[in-house]
């Protein structure tokens, strides 16, 4: 899809999302008391609006490749019919090597200390919005959380977001024969930051959105060094998995041993506790997140990527190409923004005045 079609499905996903909001307010009653099914519907705002996208545009903007080719010269062999057009294929699922999906799975490590530092900042002037569902999962049989949290959601959750949105911001939308994009856009830093913005916007809560942007900016480098969304799948369903298996574990343990008052002891934390606990992660995190970088950088050179790497900061991918728009904004996309910026802040302030 094209830069302006990735900002109206945002805008899009936004409204829907805004839709079921003001059916669960008025009809809620009527459905049954799930957080699967509440995971559900989440996801769902996600996948559907996209899905329904693709279909609508993604064939139409490859249909130039399906017309018949040119009569052939006297003794030139008949060009074969490009194959038909694969609406998905936008998305970038290719193989990856097993050693990169193992420096995956040390960079998903190496990130998690600089999230914990951002999610700490976040709760001084917000609550922790996982914290506030954590009774609510754990009473839930761990295989279903575990599915819904660890694998489904980041899967829809890449598929849109750095297979999709991403994708359509970097490409030119101009299409080969091979049914591969002709060029990138020279726009990678901007792409990267207005995706993750994004990514993070769509939590709808300020905790959230702020270390879900920063995982979303380490996701899509993911996907640009190992040249397939799988990379940043594969991160996404680490992370969460092991915040799920973290939930549960640490639930178990406190209230065998400490009892409920221990969680709820955690859940008053004071302002010098916090400050204690950013000071320890910040330290790590300073460590920690270069490194995370490094492996992200060995990861290009392990898939043969460097070239298409370094041109995420501005090197042409084809020398002597000239420079494609690099215009990602639109009104949609603003509207968007603003519709979020606002639910969010009207959130704060209901829970602040709570």
């Amino acid at each position: 899809m094209t830069s302006k079609r990735a900002n109206w499905l945002f805008l899009v996903i936004i409204l829907v999302h805004f839709g079921v909001v003001a059916f669960l307010i008025f009809f809620g009653a009527l459905l049954p008391d799930s957080i699967i099914l509440n995971f559900l519907l989440s996801q769902g705002i996600l996948i559907m609006p996209t899905i329904i996208f693709l279909l609508m545009f993604e064939c139409r903007e490859r249909q130039p490749v399906l017309q018949m080719p040119m009569p052939p010269a006297p003794g030139m062999p008949q060009m074969p019919m490009p194959p038909a057009p694969k609406p998905f294929e936008a998305a970038g699922f290719h193989k990856v090597k097993i050693s990169t999906l193992l420096m995956i799975a040390l960079c998903t490590f190496l990130i998690m200390p600089l999230v914990t530092v951002l999610n700490v900042l976040t709760m001084f002037f917000t609550d922790n919005a996982v914290a506030a569902m954590e009774g609510d999962i754990v009473s839930t049989p761990f295989p279903a959380m575990l599915f819904m949290i660890g694998i489904f959601g980041p899967f829809c959750e890449e598929f849109v977001f750095r297979g999709v949105i991403y994708r359509s911001y970097r490409r030119s939308g101009e299409w080969l024969n091979s049914m591969r994009y002709k060029t990138l856009r020279n726009n990678g830093i901007s792409a990267i930051l207005l995706s993750s913005l994004l990514f993070g916007l769509m939590h709808m809560n300020f905790n959230q959105a702020v270390y879900a942007f920063a995982i979303g900016i380490f996701l899509v480098l993911l996907v640009e060094a190992a040249g397939s969304l799988w990379a940043s799948v594969f991160c996404h369903m680490f992370f969460n998995s092991c915040q799920v298996v973290l939930m549960y574990a640490s639930e178990g343990i406190l209230n065998s041993i400490y009892g409920q008052e221990a969680n709820e002891t955690a859940a008053r934390m004071s302002t010098q506790d916090l400050l204690a606990a950013l000071s320890v992660y910040l330290v790590i995190a300073a460590v920690t997140t270069p490194i995370a970088g490094c492996v992200i950088a060995w990861i290009a050179k392990n898939e043969g990527r460097q070239d298409m790497f370094r041109a995420l900061f501005g090197r042409s991918v084809r020398a002597g190409m000239p420079p494609q728009p690099e215009y990602l904004l639109s009104v949609p996309l603003i509207i968007a923004v603003v519709l979020c910026l606002g639910y969010m802040s009207l959130e704060l302030i209901l829970l602040s005045g709570a």
